[in-house]
């Protein structure tokens, strides 16, 4: 095998682009599963192999800007990544006398390919650096959450958006 398991990097997602009047049962569980469910499931499955001997235990979680503003036209998205939002300080709270940190991510938009040249074009007018973020943009955040230096950090839903500026989209 590999060893121990220090870290665990929930970066997973199921976007789902329904308004309230096209919500369905169906996709609100397929997100749920997804995106809550399965980041709790994983966070107890970190939980039981944790060897609490070692330090520096982390979980880093990834929300979405639902917190920020509303995203009515991707509900059953913004109401299981704001699951993981609050979520957050509770399972810090549960691992915390084991060692354990427990933070999310919001990456604001990061391009990463799946969005057509309008709405691209769109979204990078409403960021003061004139562009998405980058992957390596999220990434170097999240090596710092997860290493020696970002032990102090515990239950914050940290906010990585490079000034979005989501009311002009």
């Amino acid at each position: 095998m590999f060893g121990a398991v220090d870290v665990v990097v929930a970066n997973h997602a199921r976007s789902a682009e329904q308004t309230l009047d096209e919500v369905t049962a169906d996709e609100l569980d397929r997100c749920w599963a997804v995106n809550a469910r399965a980041s709790v499931l994983l966070a107890q499955a970190f939980a039981e192999v944790h060897d609490d001997a070692r330090p520096g235990g982390r979980i880093v979680l990834f929300t979405s800007g639902q917190h920020l503003g509303p995203m009515g036209r991707e509900i059953p998205y913004a109401v299981s990544k704001g699951a993981i939002h609050q979520m957050t300080l509770t399972l810090a709270d549960v691992l915390a006398d084991r060692g354990v940190t427990v933070n999310a991510v919001n990456p604001g938009p990061v391009d990463t390919g799946w969005a057509d040249a309008a709405l691209t074009a769109r979204v990078a007018g409403a960021l003061p650096f004139g562009r998405w973020g980058r992957p390596d943009d999220v990434a170097r955040l999240v090596r710092w959450l997860v290493s020696d230096e970002g032990r102090w950090i515990t239950g914050q839903v940290i906010n990585s958006e490079g000034g979005f500026r989501r009311w002009g989209v």
